[in-house]
């Protein structure tokens, strides 16, 4: 572990190289501007260098031109993630009532918050450690957060009535979670990452309830992988809503889209 005395920008940097960050000069830089004091510095370096997300270290992720504060056991929302609100911007541009399910934390909502003047904003998750973070980051905004599975822990009062849906769901298949980077496999919760044997167990338990949550014309938005793009299509096709595939190739990001046109479908016996 280095010692307080012994950390100037060149060192932090070597000290990060060695431990394998490939970004060192741009983590340092980070670290640096954070750190209040030389003890507090070293702190940070050995704990990023011992492998804890930056982000952890920081206290804060980079989302959409925010910086949204990220707590131990909370999912670390992705870059390519703001592609998801670039499109639910662009598909309900006038969005009054939104919703985030699964919104670790509450990086989606606080975004999408923030470029909607005046939007009624809503979060959720089943986590109590995300909901706090989500508490943070929504505060600004005069969002809430609720604790809950799914749309269990929303207010009854916007049945019917959402505008903009978002869920970025869990969708890595059980059996390729020791595949996921060190990183997330050992610094975020499972349930955060886990979607049930071909990743989707989540996201058709979001899309079979969507039609009754929703307002008519609303939009259910959720990120997915391209192999399970169709799988996730049919999803919402089955549950009643008009469905289609936004992709981008700069992010390798694919976002399934869920129109609500109408009334909702109802099962058949």
């Amino acid at each position: 572990m280095p010692t307080p005395s012994s950390l100037s920008p060149v060192s932090v940097v070597s000290a990060l190289r060695a431990a394998g960050c490939v970004f060192a000069e741009d983590e340092a830089e980070l670290i640096l501007a954070a750190a209040r004091d030389a003890a507090e510095l070293a702190s940070m370096v050995d704990r990023r260098a011992a492998g804890l997300p930056l982000e952890l270290v920081l206290g804060w992720a980079e989302f959409h031109g925010l910086r949204i504060a990220v707590e131990p056991g909370v999912f670390v929302p992705r870059r390519r993630t703001e592609f998801l609100v670039d499109r639910a911007l662009a598909e309900v541009p006038d969005a009054s009532v939104v919703v985030d399910l699964c919104c670790g934390s509450g990086a989606l909502g606080a975004a999408l918050a923030a470029a909607l003047d005046g939007a009624r904003v809503h979060a959720a998750d089943i986590d109590p450690a995300a909901v706090h973070c989500a508490r943070r980051n929504l505060a600004p905004y005069g969002g809430h957060a609720h604790r809950g599975d799914l749309y269990a822990a929303l207010p009854a009062a916007l049945r019917g009535r959402i505008g903009l849906l978002t869920a970025n769901v869990p969708y890595v298949p059980t059996p390729e979670l020791p595949l996921l980077p060190a990183e997330a496999r050992e610094h975020e919760p499972p349930a955060a990452l886990d979607g049930g044997p071909d990743g989707l167990a989540v996201l058709r338990r979001v899309a079979a309830e969507a039609p009754a949550w929703l307002a008519p014309g609303g939009r259910l938005l959720s990120e997915t992988s391209e192999r399970q793009a169709p799988a996730a299509v049919a999803a919402f096709t089955e549950a009643g809503l008009r469905a289609y595939v936004a992709v981008s190739r700069e992010w390798s990001a694919h976002v399934v889209i869920g129109v609500r046109d109408g009334s909702p479908r109802r099962p058949s016996l």
